[in-house]
């Protein structure tokens, strides 16, 4: 999927700058990579960028940037930061791709379906790995890479190696890691006797007035034998 973002030239770097740029409505961002090698500072739409962002591609939307005085070039966007607070962008780094040379994503992992090892045996699915880094041309870039777990019963899984093969691209995570298994559910912890016990409230003990009065009777009781 490629997107259409316009940007506009900023004069120079700085806090100062940036913060112009966002008081004229506009996100700050710097534009990497290319022939020219430097960086070079812009501004763009924010509800432009929050719409690719939060699209199915997400992060990895090959966009083609409309940069006034430049051209069109193609860029992905590298990284970009949220105020904590309000969510509003705040700034926004962005590198050109070369379509011809392969580079190195990290794609969501999809899961469909619904195990028999859960249907039937009673299991949960389990997610290891959300996620896997793959190799390929920008304008190969998948949205997500799906795994069907339709059949997987207890104790079974999918590594990265039983994925699909794709010619467009190739996985990098190693062949070995587990992306989704079929486990048992994890058994509630039944406290043992002896520790049940230990937690029972001992027997209260007997009152110290009771058995002052007991000590009493009995020292009463061998006077009455001594003087007869």
């Amino acid at each position: 999927m490629e997107a259409i973002l316009e940007a506009e030239a900023r004069d120079t770097f700085g806090k100062n700058e940036a913060r112009r740029t966002r008081r004229e409505g506009k996100v700050p961002a710097v534009l990497y990579g290319g022939d020219g090698g430097s960086a070079t500072p812009i501004a763009v739409a924010p509800k432009a960028l929050l719409k690719i962002l939060h699209s199915e591609a997400g992060q990895n939307t090959l966009i083609s940037m409309k940069l006034a005085g430049a051209g069109d070039t193609r860029v992905l966007v590298k990284d970009f930061q949220l105020d904590p607070i309000t969510h509003e962008l705040l700034h926004a780094d962005f590198y050109r791709v070369a379509m011809d040379k392969l580079l190195q994503v990290t794609i969501p992992i999809q899961v469909t379906g619904e195990p028999k090892g859960v249907k039937q045996q009673g299991g949960v699915l389990e997610h290891i790995r959300r996620e896997i880094e793959i190799e390929c041309l920008p304008g190969d870039i998948p949205e997500n890479i799906t795994v069907d777990v339709s059949e997987l019963m207890l104790h079974q899984g999918v590594r990265v190696r039983d994925i699909a093969t794709n010619p467009k691209w190739k996985p990098l995570t190693e062949g070995e890691a587990m992306l989704v298994h079929v486990i048992m559910p994890k058994a509630e912890e039944v406290a043992a006797p002896a520790e049940a016990a230990a937690a029972a409230p001992a027997a209260p003990a007997e009152p110290e007035v009771i058995k002052k009065g007991k000590k009493e009777e009995e020292e009463g009781e061998k006077k009455e034998e001594k003087k007869k």
